[in-house]
């Protein structure tokens, strides 16, 4: 990404008229190179940096669902427990009266029997016993079983838990070590800029063009005029308004007031919607720059586009293809 910003961003800055202090013709080469690979490297830090916090909120979500996963296994594993301890106490009651002879066989009970009617109610009464017993070793083993599976899922959820907390830490760490070397860029980024001559910086500032821009209807359109509405807002890093902005935020924030979600990132965005190519290009479509697609702006019409550029510029339309190499082209409706 850097290599192909640099040549673009250089041919702009040459273009423009040098103060007459300047002594000599490369001179004015010298910071702008560095002004434009330090924005350029900056850029790509910043969507880093926020792809690793969309990982690190994906981690925390999947640690919240394996805690919870955990307490309603173990919850399940105590009542099947306390199940398993009822049913075993019925099939032991069963089991000590069968012992102590209250079960009997026919012939013990026809010879027992003071009539046929007693004979009767005794093989009802065998029966009603017997049925209990399957029914108590039914539920028993049902509730044994239960409670196995609560148990394997509950320690299959802390297996994951712990997985997923260790992921988080070590996320957290490199999110952390990422922010760090983000903000040492920004400073360079910063310095780096005051080193531009005066005209140069002046030109960088300049809102560009904040006229009327008609836009379509749809959710497009909606987008589109909120991201024209921000024209002259400065740019930060890792901003998402309502006046400061980086390249995803703005467009994210856009989509947001028409009322359709994309991600907050520029790689994410890359992938909402349907691919179109460079002639079909109309406003609303989100184009997205350089290989490691960490730029993205929105297209105003098919030559023109608004965004979010990078340190020491504002939000700004400038044409399509001086932004810089495109890597794909997504259209959020239609």
């Amino acid at each position: 990404m850097s290599r192909n910003f640099t040549r673009g961003f250089l041919v702009l800055l040459l273009l423009l008229p040098v103060a007459p202090a300047v002594s000599s013709a490369a001179q004015p080469a010298d910071p702008a190179r560095a002004y434009a690979d330090l924005t350029a490297q900056a850029t790509k830090l910043n969507e880093e940096v926020l792809r690793a916090q969309e990982d690190l909120v994906q981690r925390k979500a999947e640690l919240g669902s394996a805690t919870a996963t955990v307490a309603a296994a173990q919850q399940i594993e105590r009542q099947a427990k306390r199940d398993e301890d009822d049913y075993q106490g019925q099939v032991d009651l069963i089991t000590q009266a069968s012992f102590e002879g209250a079960r009997f066989n026919q012939l013990s009970a026809l010879l027992v029997a003071d009539s046929q009617q007693d004979f009767l109610n005794r093989l009802e009464m065998m029966r009603v016993l017997a049925s209990d017993k399957a029914e108590s070793l039914a539920r028993l083993s049902a509730a044994v079983e239960k409670a196995r599976q609560a148990h394997q899922v509950a320690e299959s959820a802390r297996a994951r838990a712990a997985e997923t907390t260790a992921a988080a830490e070590k996320l957290k760490s490199d999110l952390d070590a990422r922010n760090q070397a983000l903000q040492a860029q920004i400073n360079q980024v910063r310095t780096a800029l005051t080193r531009l001559p005066a005209p140069v910086v002046s030109r960088l500032r300049d809102p560009g063009d904040r006229s009327q821009v008609s836009v379509p209807s749809g959710v497009a359109g909606l987008a589109l005029a909120f991201a024209l509405g921000q024209r002259g807002d400065d740019y930060q890093y890792g901003a998402t308004g309502p006046d400061r902005w980086d390249c995803a935020g703005l467009t994210m924030k856009a989509y947001a007031a028409a009322g359709f979600t994309i991600p907050r990132t520029s790689g994410g965005q890359a992938g909402v919607g349907r691919a179109v190519s460079r002639g079909e290009v109309r406003a609303g479509d989100l184009i997205v720059y350089y290989s490691s697609r960490s730029h993205v702006a929105m297209a105003v019409d098919n030559a023109r586009a608004v965004h979010a550029s990078t340190e020491g510029q504002p939000v700004k339309i400038a044409p399509i293809d001086a932004i810089g190499p495109i890597a794909v082209i997504r259209r959020i409706e239609g």
